[in-house]
């Protein structure tokens, strides 16, 4: 009988990465102080040779921010342009509003002010929210096709329970429906949900989570999931966003006269027609998100300033514009934003200066995000108004040229 063969045992030392890793300053139980956040500034110098004197200039107490940022250093302090008045006459925004714009690109706040000084003179602009939901969407596994097309019936006919479980995780989050979509034998479920006041991801993965639960232990199957199936695209836009919303739904529309059109800005509504068509064939082919000029441009520096999560612009900038020439030369314009995720209460949105921002629109706290979302719409299509023009009298590249260039 022959011995089996045996590789000889070779030695390795063991390095204790844990240990040998360089950590950044960090005080369990009391890391939100001005000493910790020095402490961490005098560690980045000493590591990279770079004083951190103006991110360690702030007025914020750092004890507000638990929940907010881990490993509190100091602030990135972004230059804030007011543009306006907006004048809206909206369903929850009605009034002249003054929009504080936190950008560092030259000419953004002029254009967006130009904007909105013509959409004043044509008699504001119309806002209305027109849907509002918040998503996660699970998938569950089963054995094959059936037994997946069965759960979804079982889900329809177990709706009230579903919908107890997940509810009973929030005060103000409200379960409204929940769609399906079956491939070969995954069953996702598109949870929608109203959220108040707040964006609502982080409230609509634990609701969901505890629906999931709920779901996995009352099914005879007790099937496994995973809490995000991706049809979600939480920070990601998607055409199921698109038309099915997440977020809020608003449209921002205005007449614009000819006249009124061609004094403040130089070019005619039947310029605007015609460049349209020019504007949406080159949207088609290029599978843009947004077919008018700018969405993101705006939106990024509202949310800036006021303390919403900057990543949701990858999902708030997708949008359909849509016009008319009007037999006695008026433009119509309408923006749809599809997928707005906003927030006046709740995360970024109560840090003193991302708070005074939303309160310089009477936009902080309960009751005020359909307002703020309408205002967000009226100057998106402010924007759009104001480069879309520009690029048709050539002030595009001279506005740039004279505003935007901060070098010699």
């Amino acid at each position: 009988m022959g011995m089996a063969h045996v590789t000889p045992r070779v030695e390795v030392p063991v390095t204790d990465s844990a240990q040998a890793r360089v950590r950044i300053p960090r005080d369990p139980e009391k890391d939100y102080t001005e000493e910790m956040a020095g402490q961490r500034r005098a560690f980045a110098t000493e590591r990279s040779g770079t004083r951190l004197d103006h991110v360690g200039h702030y007025s914020l107490d750092p004890g507000v921010l638990p929940g907010n940022v881990e490993n509190f250093t100091g602030v990135a302090q972004v230059p804030i342009g007011l543009a306006g008045p907006l004048r809206i006459a909206g369903e929850h925004a009605q009034g002249e509003f003054v929009v504080p714009m936190a950008t560092t690109e030259g000419t953004l706040v002029a254009s967006y002010n130009r904007g909105m000084r013509l959409l004043g003179e044509c008699g504001g602009v119309k806002t209305t929210v027109v849907d509002d939901h918040m998503q996660r969407a699970p998938a569950f596994m089963l054995e094959d096709a059936q037994q997946a097309r069965e759960l979804g019936e079982w889900v329809d006919e177990h709706l009230d329970g579903i919908r107890a479980a997940a509810e009973a995780t929030t005060s103000s989050g409200r379960l409204t429906s929940i769609s399906q979509h079956q491939v070969g034998p995954l069953r996702y479920l598109r949870v929608n949900y109203s959220t108040g006041d707040a964006a609502g991801q982080n409230m609509t993965g634990k609701a969901t989570f505890a629906a999931c639960e709920w779901i996995r232990e009352n099914h005879p199957d007790h099937p496994r999931y995973v809490l995000s199936g991706a049809i979600d695209t939480d920070k990601k836009h998607s055409q199921i966003n698109m038309l099915l919303t997440r977020g809020k739904r608003v449209v921002a529309e205005a007449v614009i006269p000819d006249a009124v059109l061609q004094r403040t800005m130089g070019v005619s509504t039947r310029q605007l027609f015609e460049y349209r068509q020019i504007g949406m064939v080159g949207a088609f082919m290029s599978g843009a998100a947004y077919n008018g000029a700018h969405a993101a441009n705006g939106l990024t520096a509202m949310f800036i300033a006021t303390g919403q999560d900057v990543a949701n612009v990858a999902e708030s900038h997708a949008g359909v514009t849509y016009a008319q020439l009007r037999d006695n030369g008026d433009y119509y314009w309408s923006t749809t934003l599809t997928s707005l995720i906003v927030a006046t209460y709740g995360g970024g949105t109560g840090l003193p200066t991302q708070r005074e921002c939303l309160e310089l629109m009477g936009c902080y706290g309960a009751g005020k995000v359909r307002k703020f979302a309408e205002i967000c719409a009226g100057v998106v299509l402010a924007g759009d108004i104001s480069l879309t023009s520009a690029i048709l009298a050539g002030h595009w590249v001279t506005s740039h040229d004279s505003l935007g260039r901060n070098r010699p």
